[in-house]
């Protein structure tokens, strides 16, 4: 089974809660994407606003993924820049993929699927993302083609003494 892609769904109440349940459950599971366990879709839900509003002032696109059953199985936001200096590459934010279905390939589905979003979009050179240290996503998107660019120690806490670092990766798309 594959995921099926689109880029800028319409946001009807049901891919509302179904990201929020992705959220939550990626979040839940472990996943670094902004939370740390246990977090409710209540607690999720004020950042997802701010996604859909940055969505709305046309500086966001949403890339969702369903699976075979048609439900919400990936998402990620492709952000773009509002510096003049930096107009020519975009973000990648809230990478998440379900953990039903990790192992699958998905990820790098998802990536390749942003990757060719972000190829459609003028004057778009490169795409940037970061990931909290401590569980090798560096190595996964370095294994997608992205390079580490920097990195910041022990930038993130997740608990208290327990700082990990703010890893930069960068995909050049030409």
């Amino acid at each position: 089974m594959t995921l099926t892609f689109e880029l800028d769904p319409a946001i009807t109440p049901v891919l509302r809660e179904e990201i929020l349940t992705l959220w939550a459950d990626v979040s839940n599971a472990g996943g670094s994407v902004g939370f740390v366990a246990p977090v409710t879709v209540d607690e999720i839900r004020p950042e997802l606003i701010k996604h859909f509003v940055s969505m709305a002032e046309g500086r966001t696109r949403l890339l969702v993924g369903r699976d075979g059953t048609g439900t919400v199985a990936a998402t990620v936001f492709l952000a773009f820049n509002t510096h003049r200096l930096m107009l020519h590459w975009l973000w990648l934010y809230t990478v998440m993929v379900h953990p039903r279905h990790q192992g699958k390939g998905y990820g790098r589905d998802l990536l390749a699927a942003a990757e060719e979003a972000a190829r459609g979009l003028d004057g778009i050179e490169a795409i940037r993302l970061t990931c909290r240290g401590g569980h090798g996503l560096e190595r996964f998107y370095g294994s997608c083609g992205y390079k580490e660019v920097g990195r910041v120690p022990g930038a993130i806490r997740v608990a208290p003494g327990d700082d990990r670092d703010d890893i930069f990766m960068l995909l050049p798309l030409l």
